[in-house]
């Protein structure tokens, strides 16, 4: 089995090299050069956890390429995957296919013999269809069939998404293509994987489903977070309390700034769109959209509360910067929301984050970059977690509270417990625990 991977991006790229782990021979195709040459030489454009030691050992075994040339990753391949990016399209929200059927043309010029052309980019509705018909209209002669696969992977835990799925979604209504995909997939039937076999649409619309369903669990905990200080409740039990009936699920009940990412803010405005278009409006997927962008650019108002309602002259020492913890992924990140407005409130901001602190520097220019975290807060007004690394989770909190200039600490993801916060002399503010004290 020989499979070529179009784009070395996130999905492309854990995808390409997860694959050769099977033992598939996989070729992973990118038009940047630069991308090329620095994977070739083991270095990752991405931080993801085990995904460089992969790499390495798949490239090393001969089963992991890397070329600039389609039509050499085209030719001959069994299956060719199109990964390539889906961002919103700029003045209307929707996903910017352009890549996707750019690839389309590519990818026919240069196909074999039957080749299964699968869409690996999350995609609207209908997407499916239309790559086929660009194929077919390029290249009336070839024999080939489109399946919808969707992924399904976790920013910080992709391998092991990727290699444990709970389930992987395949659309297609064609037995070949079915017999391809199933070839693929057969060594995850070793560990009882759920495979659904679909049509291209209903897979299209899985994943959207999926990830706005998701977006919308975590958007309900924020807001009964913020209802739990109105009426002195706790977030963290209520969280637990609801979790534990097996209807709902514990999973993304976590209350915070807002969610981020390359996937959740896309693809929800995304779907909102693509239902506005079919005249089927998705009220509640609306009102997650605007409520979760509302609940980022808040979330500096916060820190300035807690900090004696001013922070002009202020230094404000932020842990964390990556949209969530193991992974540099800056895109749709609180901290884009949080930071600008409190420079514009006139504080001074210093940032520390273990791997996004390349990508944070483009998008975040005037804040001053540390080595650490208590590089950060040493002589700061306030000390603020935006991202839950590990690291932030056990400071010891008699030096944390001899570094700050004064001891204020505002955590936007509850790692402390209000209590022990309040013992050490912390003014301590955190999201949907009202008693500060803890429990009676």
């Amino acid at each position: 089995m020989r499979v070529a991977m179009i784009g070395t991006g996130y999905v492309g790229l854990v995808s390409g090299a997860c694959f050769s782990e099977f033992g598939t021979d996989v070729i992973c195709v990118d038009k940047d050069a630069e991308k090329i040459k620095r994977l070739e030489d083991g270095i990752m454009p991405i931080y993801e956890p085990g995904l460089e030691v992969v790499v390495e050992n798949n490239v090393k075994a001969g089963r992991l390429t890397f070329t600039t040339d389609l039509k050499e990753g085209v030719k001959g391949a069994d299956a060719v995957f199109i990964a390539v990016g889906t961002p919103t399209r700029r003045g209307d929200g929707h996903a910017d296919l352009s890549y996707v059927y750019a690839a389309a043309v590519e990818i026919a010029e240069a196909m074999e013999g039957f080749t299964v052309i699968v869409t690996k980019s999350t995609v609207p509705v209908g997407t499916g269809r239309e790559v086929e018909r660009i194929i077919r209209e390029t290249r009336p002669d070839a024999d080939f069939a489109v399946v919808s696969n969707p992924e399904f992977l976790r920013e910080g835990s992709a391998i092991e998404d990727f290699m444990r799925p709970d389930r992987v979604v395949i659309g297609t209504s064609d037995e070949r293509a079915r017999e391809v995909m199933r070839d693929l997939y057969r060594p995850l039937f070793l560990i009882e994987t759920p495979i659904v076999f679909t049509t291209r649409e209903t897979s299209e619309m899985i994943k959207y489903a999926a990830n706005t369903f998701l977006a919308a669990k975590i958007t309900f905990i924020n807001e009964i977070a913020d209802l739990c200080e109105k009426v002195g409740a706790d977030v963290h039990d209520v969280a637990r309390g609801i979790g534990l009936d097996g209807r709902i699920g514990k999973k993304f009940l976590h209350a915070g700034p807002g969610y981020g990412g390359s996937c959740f803010p896309k693809d929800t405005l995304a779907l909102v769109r693509t239902a506005q278009q079919h005249s089927s409006p998705l009220r509640i997927i609306e009102a997650v959209v605007a409520v979760n962008d509302a609940r980022k650019k808040s979330m500096a108002g916060r820190i300035i509360e807690a900090c004696g309602g001013s922070i002009a002259g202020k230094t404000i020492g932020i842990l964390g910067l990556a949209f969530k913890p193991n992974t540099d992924d800056m895109r749709d990140s609180p901290s884009l929301d949080i930071v600008p407005m409190l420079i514009e409130a006139g504080a001074t901001v210093r940032g520390y984050d273990p791997e996004a602190m390349g990508e944070a520097a483009k998008l975040l220019p005037d804040i001053t970059f540390c080595d650490s975290a208590f590089d950060t807060i040493e002589g700061a007004d306030a000390m603020v977690i935006v991202t839950e690394w590990n690291e932030f989770r056990g400071l010891d909190l008699k030096r944390v509270k001899a570094a700050l200039k004064t001891p204020v600490v505002v955590d936007l993801r509850n790692v402390y417990e209000p209590r022990e916060m309040r013992e050490h002399g912390f003014a301590y503010s955190c999201i949907g625990r009202a008693n500060i004290g803890g429990k009676e």
